[in-house]
């Protein structure tokens, strides 16, 4: 069954740039790990899927996000996180922007290679960036 659509928060906590990483085209785990962000209170820009790890930079640095959240179903993805990583250096947004991965072809080792925090569930994704935002107002 489809979740509907949460609102827009009036009052966002943060700002989270979500997508899927080129060239993952498995959209459904995204869309919900976005609604519960979104109802969790953060404003979400969604780039859709395959998206490329400059795209994401990119934006991030255009809209001020405090998170990057990436959803990575598909080995071919996976290879392609160092890419993301190297997109957020060039744009100085390393130490600014809290790298959060999930999905199917992922688990916790991928992300400590590339200093990104990982979530298993829509839960955790929302439990690690209120985590993150509390580390900023710190």
């Amino acid at each position: 069954m489809m979740e509907k659509e949460p609102p827009e928060p009036e009052n966002p906590i943060g700002t989270i740039v979500i997508g899927n990483l080129e060239p993952d085209l498995h959209e459904s785990v995204k869309e919900m790990v976005r609604k519960s962000l979104k109802k969790a209170l953060f404003k979400t820009v969604d780039l859709g899927k395959k998206v490329p790890a400059a795209a994401f930079a990119s934006k991030a640095k255009e809209v001020n996000a405090d998170i990057i959240a990436v959803s990575i179903n598909i080995i071919p993805a996976r290879e392609n996180l160092p890419k993301l990583i190297s997109a957020i250096e060039a744009e100085g947004l390393k130490r600014d922007v809290t790298i959060m991965i999930g999905g199917a072809a992922v688990k916790k080792e991928h992300a400590d290679k590339i200093g990104a925090w990982y979530g298993k569930t829509r839960e955790e994704a929302v439990a690690l960036a209120k985590r993150a935002m509390e580390g900023k107002k710190d």
